[in-house]
């Protein structure tokens, strides 16, 4: 009995070990869920590591299953992370799509300066809350045909121009999107304009052209 308990103990400090170094791979403002080190060890071994790096400050709990690895600013001290962050580390844990909506879509592509206190992401999956900080995340189950782009620069831009709406969309807007894009990228949307209202067609096929 004596020898498994100490194999177990050996075998939860290499889980320990490993989970650290990846941990230090990502650097900071990388965040994650108890799923990024499933191939590490059993859901106690890592659940146990990342409580002790917790208590011992090199991590931080954002919520239930929630973690990153804090930046620190020289003036503004401890920061939070960022939204597309928390987003990527969502769908890695869960492996449902997530489509950037509303004012935060335009933030990304820089259309807006207006930096939302909840940001909204559509999903394939189930309408719930995430609360980060001062920032509060709506996931927002909608229908497939809305998702369609989803994790495409033109289902950014759909939901971005959807938020300004048609009196906001205005030719230097659409002149900041072409100068700002690469055109490979931009070229690609035209394949999805039939996703867009027909509002939109025009806009689209702007930033689009060569």
């Amino acid at each position: 009995m004596l020898f498994f308990v100490s194999k177990m103990t050996k075998h939860n400090a290499s889980v320990d070990t490993l989970v650290l170094r990846r941990i230090q791979s990502q650097g900071a403002g990388w965040v994650f869920t108890p799923t990024d080190f499933a191939d590490l060890g059993t859901r106690t071994a890592v659940a146990t590591a990342l409580k002790r790096y917790k208590a011992a400050g090199s991590i931080r709990l954002l919520g239930r299953g929630l973690y990153d690895v804090p930046r620190v600013h020289a003036v503004l001290g401890t920061l939070w992370p960022a939204i597309e962050s928390v987003s990527l580390a969502l769908v890695r844990k869960e492996g449902l799509r997530l489509q950037p909506t509303g004012v935060y879509a335009a933030n990304l592509l820089g259309l807006s300066e207006q930096v939302p206190a909840q940001v909204v992401f559509l999903t394939d999956g189930a309408t719930r809350n995430v609360k980060v900080g001062p920032t509060q995340i709506r996931l927002k189950r909608t229908t497939p045909r809305n998702m369609a782009a989803a994790g495409r620069l033109s289902g950014l831009m759909i939901q971005a121009l959807r938020s300004l709406g048609p009196a906001h969309v205005t030719a230097q807007r659409i002149e900041r999107l072409r100068k700002n894009l690469p055109a490979e990228e931009r070229a690609q949307i035209v394949g999805d304009i039939a996703l867009a209202p027909e509002w939109m067609h025009a806009h689209l096929r702007e930033v689009a052209r060569p």
